[in-house]
Order: C-alpha cells, then sequence, then structure tokens
C-alpha cells in the first residue's frame, strides 16, 4: 500500500484528512508539526527511516516550527523523497505572486485553500497532481 505524508498542526483536520486517505487506499504518515517532519526527511536520507517512503506530500502552510514552504524546500532537497508531488494548504490568501514564489521556490506544486473541499473534489484535486495532468492557473 502506497504511503502519503501529512503535515498539519490543527488536530481535527489532520484527523479528516488521514480518513480521507485511507479510505482512498493510502497509509498515511502523519506530523502535527513541521520540527517532526522535518526530523523524518533528515532520517529518510540518513537512512534510519525503513518503512515505506511517502508518494506525496500534504502540509499546512502556517504552523509551529517550519512551515510547509519549508518543508516542501527541504523535500526538493532530498535525494529520496525530491521528486514527490507536494501540495499544501492554508485558510490564508495569498496573491498569485506568493503563490508562484512557493512554485519556483520551493518546489511546490499545487495550493489548496480551506475550508477544504468535499471529499470527491479533494480527492480530484490531489488525483490531478499525482496523476501530472495540473497546471497551475498563472
Amino acid at each position: 500500500m502506497a504511503s502519503w505524508m501529512l503535515v498539519e498542526d490543527e488536530e481535527d483536520i489532520r484527523n479528516i484528512v488521514k480518513v480521507m486517505f485511507q479510505v482512498w487506499g493510502y497509509q498515511v504518515i502523519e506530523f502535527s508539526n513541521g520540527h517532526d517532519a522535518v526530523k523524518f526527511i533528515e532520517d529518510v536520507d540518513a537512512g534510519r527511516y525503513e518503512g515505506e517512503l511517502p508518494e506525496l506530500l500534504l502540509s499546512d502552510i502556517r504552523m509551529p516550527g517550519p512551515n510547509g514552504n519549508e518543508i516542501a524546500h527541504r523535500i526538493r532537497q532530498s535525494e529520496k523523497l525530491k521528486e514527490i508531488p507536494v501540495i499544501l494548504m492554508t485558510a490564508f490568501q495569498l496573491s498569485e505572486s506568493e503563490q508562484s514564489a512557493f512554485r519556483t521556490n520551493d518546489g511546490v506544486n499545487r495550493i489548496i485553500f480551506k475550508p477544504l473541499p468535499d471529499f470527491d473534489k479533494f480527492n480530484q484535486m490531489i488525483m490531478e497532481v499525482v496523476n501530472g495532468t495540473y497546471k497551475p492557473p498563472f
């Protein structure tokens, strides 16, 4: 079973998304803050993690410790994880230039705005990134 990585500091949102991932057939590697997520990436790179590597990162942007775009940037530096799709989510408005900077500087593939869409739409938005069919609007 494939694994997806989830980083979200709000427990309710993390639990809802975790259940969605599981219903869609994915194991979840979850973290409640950026520090633990970055430590996991470091463990993967150092060969200290022996589990299945995640095939996707979904992370909140604003949270304690390194934020979502910093985690994305760290993923892109990882020899073992640098190719996985990265999706960020946020409840805050971002300008087109901010969104573009996340894509250009941090390797973010997509940004999803909260409140999160319904189950089917959320799945579609993620799968477009996984399948390589998502095209940013600008």
